[in-house]
């Protein structure tokens, strides 16, 4: 585990700390690296986080290295009675329960807003589902939309027949909230932890300002939660999550490797994790089935361009500047993960694997095609696994307490 450990977590420094130098110098890898003229930015131009990203985090490391080191002891020993607080499985349920009613209660007046105002992509959107199922209309972005058949059912029925487009998104982030609490649960087996990243993940700038928008819904993001829950549960439909969110957005198509990760790294005994895995290639077929038996436009669309990469790899800072929470707290967290996955928690090198990679996930797409824009709600699922990841790095988990 140990060296399986610190390649990972190098991996996390690299991809975590060239994101977080976008925020501290927003133009120097554009300028450096990207296709863009080096005369129209200052490279080091300071970021308007750049101060607030570094102070906090030198406090931050300050006070954990007075914790680690045990320097002041009246000081650990508080942090201690904080980590080590719990609550009832009753305190749980209930404070679950009034999380999402609050959550609700916010979201439901946005089900009233009209996303034709908002965005320019509501009007595909709305065309895909007069066609759909169609896929070979010649339109290749009408063909795009309707090729996420998952999506496009469920959107269709939310709006055909519970009235309101909106509602099966926001349906689907109450879901997601949800589910990103039992996640928690389910690694540390701590109580409070599942409620902390609830709220974590509820603060989100990004979040919330995606959670009812049909156009950019959550449905993907939820499946793909969905998919590691019931790998915990040993539940071998795991795959079948997993294919509906590639079918809900193909965005989360490359995901696979943080499933099998998650599958290899689990507490499950070698025939769980083998009859998992087997389900997880079956449904690699059906998947490869249904792409090649479709009218998908996906392969239409791939044109490699290494600049389109480097300069995506800047666009952390920018399309994350409103989530100050989670800039701040970001490096902190990969290193609280490291050290927790040495007590023992296997799942914390996971989810150290998970948050590298899912700030790769974007570059990546653009490295291979510049049909898709990346925008702020494809960083949906690194604000899940860091609201996750936070929770189980302030509470101690069972193994380390």
């Amino acid at each position: 585990m140990g060296i399986s450990l610190n390649i990972v977590f190098l991996f996390a420094l690299i991809l975590v700390g060239i994101s977080l130098l976008s925020v501290v110098f927003p133009a120097l890898i554009l300028h450096e690296f990207g296709h863009i003229s080096t005369n129209q930015y200052d490279q080091f131009e300071i970021g308007n986080n750049a101060v607030l990203l570094v102070v906090s985090n030198i406090i931050i490391f300050s006070i954990g290295y007075l914790y680690k080191t045990n320097k002041l002891a009246n000081f650990s020993s508080s942090l201690n009675k904080i980590r080590n607080f719990e609550i009832s499985k009753k305190q749980s349920l209930i404070g679950g329960i009034i999380i999402l009613i609050v959550y609700s209660t916010a979201a439901i007046p946005e089900l009233t807003i009209d996303e034709s105002t908002q965005f320019p992509d509501y009007k595909i959107l709305i065309s895909g589902l007069d066609s759909f199922p169609v896929t070979d209309s010649g339109d290749m972005i009408a063909d795009e939309q309707n090729s996420r058949f998952v999506r496009m059912i469920l959107l269709g029925f939310s709006q055909d027949v519970l009235g309101n487009i909106k509602v099966i998104p926001l349906l689907f982030s109450i879901l997601l909230v949800s589910v990103a609490g039992l996640v928690a649960v389910e690694i540390s087996r701590r109580r409070i932890t599942g409620l902390v990243a609830m709220i974590v993940l509820l603060q989100g700038y990004t979040f919330l300002e995606y959670d009812t928008i049909a156009v950019y819904e959550n449905l993907w993001v939820a499946f793909f939660l969905l998919s590691i829950y019931t790998i915990h549960k040993k539940w071998h439909f795991s795959g079948i999550l997993y294919l509906l969110s590639v079918f809900s957005k193909a965005f989360s198509t490359p995901f696979l490797i943080l499933n099998i990760f998650y599958v290899l790294k689990s507490e499950n005994n070698s025939s769980t994790k083998i009859r998992i895995l087997i389900s997880y290639g079956i449904i690699i077929l059906i998947m490869l089935g249904l792409f090649s038996l479709g009218n998908t436009i996906y392969d239409d669309v791939i044109q490699i361009d290494l600049n389109r990469f480097m300069n995506s790899l800047s666009d952390f800072s920018s399309q994350m500047r409103f989530d100050t929470f989670l800039l701040i707290m970001l490096l902190p967290t990969i290193v609280g993960l490291f050290f927790v996955s040495r007590t023992g928690l296997k799942h914390a090198e996971s989810l150290l694997f998970f948050i590298p990679s899912l700030l790769l996930a974007g570059p990546l797409v653009a490295l291979l095609t510049d049909f898709y824009v990346i925008l702020p709600y494809r960083f949906i699922p690194l604000i899940v696994f860091f609201s996750i990841s936070i929770a189980i790095v302030i509470f101690r988990n069972t193994k380390s307490s």
